[in-house]
Order: C-alpha cells, then structure tokens, then sequence
C-alpha cells in the first residue's frame, strides 16, 4: 500500500477559498464542512496558500484585548486570508505515493498537503487519509 499514489486516498475537489475571503468567512466553512484546512487559490485558480483552524484560532483575539466586542468583530471582519495563511505551501502531484506524501508531512510537521495537477488543485491528502490507509492495511494482516 505505501507505494499506492494518493489519487487513491485523496480528497477529491477538495473546497478551496480566495485570498480576499474573510477570516470569519473561512471559519464558517471550517466549522460547517468539518474540515481543518483549505487550500488557498487565486483567480486562475492556482495554489497561492493554506489556512487551517489553528491558522484562524491564532489570528482571532486574545481574552485580554482592550478592544470591544463590536470593535473586534469590526477588525475580524476585515481581516483576509491572505493575511494568516501560509504561502507557497508543500504540494504533491496525484502519483505521488502514500509513503512520500505522509514522510512530507512528518519531515515538515504538517498534517495535510495539497495536491496538484496541470497547475488546479485537484485533491487533499491528510493525515486522516493514512490514518485510514493504515486501519485497512493492519485489518487484512
């Protein structure tokens, strides 16, 4: 199975936001897909970023702002994506195999990349999917 490519595990069409959105906006998608990341793609569509939840969490404010509650929600409002995500993030092709994306992700302590082909995010692969390659692969041991 570690030599099987992603394309087998993946997410496929995976949601993906714009720079421009806001973080709030974001948060909702998160919350209401129950998913941990998004990847990031601009208007042609290619990869520019990711966010994920603990991205949105460290960017909302602290408990001990001096701030207003409609003052932050003002502030949150307007803050974008672009602002808190991660740029030119490790991405990996459809043939890339399960044991070289999940060594990508240990190496850079990351628990999702996304994945790419003729330039368009066409999956995500995470650590839930070789999670899930690994049940099934001790189930037929």
């Amino acid at each position: 199975m570690k030599n099987e490519p992603v394309i087998r595990w993946m997410s496929k069409e995976p949601i993906t936001i714009g720079p421009k959105t806001t973080l709030p906006e974001a948060h909702n998608i998160m919350i209401a897909q129950k998913i941990r990341r998004l990847p990031v793609v601009n208007e042609a569509g290619h990869l520019v970023g990711i966010v994920t939840l603990g991205d949105v969490r460290e960017a909302s404010p602290s408990d001990a702002t001096s701030l207003s509650i409609y003052e932050l929600n003002y502030l949150l409002a307007k803050l974008t994506i672009d602002r808190v995500m991660t740029r030119e993030p490790i991405a990996i092709t459809p043939e890339t195999t399960l044991s070289e994306a999940a060594q990508l992700m240990l190496k850079h302590k990351i628990g999702g990349l996304p994945v790419i082909a003729h330039g368009k995010v066409v999956g995500i692969i995470t650590e839930s999917d070789i999670f899930r390659v690994l049940v099934k692969a001790l189930g037929e041991g």
